[in-house]
């Protein structure tokens, strides 16, 4: 079928077209119905339904012929290691680690953080607690210790997995002494942590409740699967908060199995047997759909990376791992590409190797700036898709259904709605905007399968933060508009849209001009405070490599192109260039950070950023145009 065909044959039928998509799943017993409306805009998918998703994404595959083919290839420049695992050593792997998990007492509906990094033992462990029903919660590996003792007092888990340390291009991260330090914090005392040691580094354990994360699961009995409701939660995901309090995002069992197994031919096209790769972190959204459960459950050859997309050791790195691994599609955020592109402009590296087994790019986790698309594909030769989802989402809302279709890629847009979102362009009163103007992006209920229920232990919050703006819809959080074909071009959070002397601008316009300018290979556009416009744009860009030309002539012609390509109603008037922009560790700009510091406001370090130093260095540009305090 067609996309065209597909999204009527869901819209004409949303209860058949889930129940059949359901169909690709593994049951114990299959859901007689897809849909349960819970009152007060609360809904459930599949909650009649048992199943188990590590049987879906391990057992399965070894018992219908696919034992001895890969399912994790685990490459780490960093290391200078590679290790390749069957689904039929996975399933002894996993098996035994859930094992060691009951052996500590946990058992079905207990939940279990999980803080590791990019080793093939973090998939192990998520799967390990889907084999046994408990509700795992990964926090991104290195985290600070009080952000995890927050996330400990929110869960309560009765276990914690983590390792010894992660490791950095140049530095090795100790993670127990956070570990330590966040239990001590924490109100909430987990009754068992497993330590894996690496050989990087190995540290003490603290007697009567830690435990060797190898010795527990070599003495361990394979636990068997045990199965749950398909409303009972896979996961919990937190998402940072506008308030600052992390947002556990919620994920039941049989609804992202069936919504991450229908996207990986529909929106990725893929095949089982065929190598994909998302180059993200298992700490992230991307990380549990992309990296561990979607490939997994689709049969697929899933890549976990160590390493980083320049450094490790060059900007060659993706297309080594592309071609040595025959990766098929390969999905990264705009900010890793941009990351190559500044090291590598004219595309040396990409030269060195033989991409014919890449099918296509696929970008998300940020807005992906014309600039950087068209990089891509020039370099590449390949197709280059932008697509859009959320960490509530859990999968994409809108792409481009290679899978179902060969729709032109318009760029700018990340295309077209995905089965299951009804997406409309609204008015800060709720109602529907025309085609091609500017709104916020909300999407009708209910939300489709795998898509967020509530968030854990706070139902007042999820209705506060998603459903009470707009009645009967949910709030996307991102402004945009939709163009005469449907396709969807989202202009920026709807915080980013600017009001410049009553004028409405959006920041991702600006950014999309100053991406333009030959010398710049990344940039951000911000609103600070203005005593006579209300808010005026200010640019930060960073320069490609090997650019020497004077700031402050790249600055002036910076400001020019946004005058002539948007006009003088934007009041664009400073553009300062910078060495890099703060970004989170999964590579978002924290573009509202940056507002705030202009506006010499207080503000909350961002739990997930990369490098604090960088927020100095963007107060002492902004000093030099009298923003941010002296």
């Amino acid at each position: 079928m067609s996309y065209r065909a597909t999204f009527e044959a869901w819209k004409n039928d949303p209860e058949a077209f889930w129940l059949n998509a359901a169909g690709g799943i593994d049951w114990i017993e299959p859901p007689r119905k897809a849909l349960f409306d819970r009152g007060a805009d609360l809904y459930e998918w599949y909650a009649d339904a048992r199943v188990n998703g590590c049987y879906n994404a391990v057992d399965r595959h070894v018992e219908n012929g696919r034992a001895d083919q890969l399912a994790i290839i685990h490459d780490s420049p960093i290391t200078g290691t590679q290790q390749k695992i069957t689904f039929a050593e996975l399933q002894d792997r996993v098996s035994k680690l859930a094992g060691a998990l009951q052996a500590q007492g946990v058992t079905k509906g207990d939940r279990v953080i999980i803080y590791m990094p990019m080793v093939p033992e973090a998939i192990d462990a998520m799967l390990a607690c889907a084999r046994i029903g408990a509700v795992h919660s990964v926090v991104f590996g290195g985290f600070a210790a009080n952000e995890l003792a927050v996330r400990i007092d929110d869960c309560a888990p009765k276990a914690i997995l983590a390792a010894s340390c992660g490791l950095e291009p140049g530095r090795v991260v100790e993670y127990k002494p956070l570990l330590d330090g966040a239990i001590d914090m924490a109100k909430h005392k987990p009754e068992v942590c497993l330590i894996l040691q690496r050989e990087q580094h190995r540290c003490d354990l603290t007697p009567g409740r830690d435990i060797d994360w190898t010795t527990a699961q070599e003495a361990a009995e394979p636990a068997d699967c045990v199965p749950v409701e398909g409303n009972h939660p896979a996961y919990i995901l937190y998402t940072s908060g506008t308030t600052g309090a992390p947002k556990g995002v919620v994920r039941h069992t049989a609804g992202h199995l069936v919504a991450l197994n229908w996207t990986m031919k529909n929106v990725y096209n893929v095949d089982p047997g065929d190598v994909f790769w998302a180059a993200s972190d298992v700490g992230w959204v991307v990380g549990h759909s992309y990296i561990c459960y979607g490939p997994l459950v689709h049969g697929n050859t899933t890549v976990v990376f160590e390493g980083k997309p320049v450094g490790t050791p060059d900007a060659g790195t993706f297309w080594r791992i592309i071609e040595e691994h025959n990766v098929r599609s390969f999905f990264t955020a705009p900010t890793a590409i941009r990351a190559v592109k500044r090291e590598d402009p004219k595309g040396e590296f990409i030269k060195k190797y033989d991409l014919s087994c890449l099918r296509a790019l696929y970008l998300a986790g940020e807005r992906a700036d014309p600039d950087t698309v068209i990089w891509a594909q020039e370099k590449l030769a390949k197709p280059v898709f932008d697509h859009w989802w959320q960490t509530e989402s859990g999968y994409p809302m809108v792409a481009n259904p290679a899978g179902l279709d060969d729709l032109p890629v318009k760029i700018g847009s990340p295309s077209v709605a995905m089965p299951g979102y009804d997406i409309r362009i609204l008015d800060e009163s709720g109602k529907e905007l025309p085609r091609g103007t500017l709104g916020a992006i909300a999407i009708k209920l209910p939300l489709p399968p795998g898509t967020l229920p509530t968030l854990w232990n706070a139902e007042d919050r999820f209705r506060k933060s998603y459903l009470t703006t707009f009645p009967g819809y949910y709030e996307t959080g991102d402004a945009g508009m939709m163009d005469e074909d449907g396709y969807l071009y989202i202009m920026a959070r709807t915080d980013d849209v600017i009001n410049v002397a009553g004028h409405r601008l959006s920041t991702g316009a600006m950014e999309e001009v100053l991406a333009g300018h030959p010398d710049v290979a990344e940039c951000a556009v911000v609103g600070v405070s203005d005593p006579l416009k209300g808010q005026a744009p200010v640019g930060f860009v960073c320069l490609s490599k090997g650019v020497n030309r004077p700031h402050e002539e790249i600055a002036a012609e910076c400001v020019k192109r946004v005058r002539d390509q948007i006009g003088p109603v934007a009041a664009f008037k400073q553009a300062l260039v910078v060495d890099r922009l703060p970004k989170t560790r999964s590579g978002k700009i924290l573009r509202a950070t940056m507002v705030k510091i202009a506006d010499n406001e207080e503000f909350r370090l961002p739990a997930t950023i990369d490098d604090p130093a960088i927020l100095e260095e963007i107060r002492a540009a902004l000093q030099t145009i009298g923003y941010g305090g002296r």
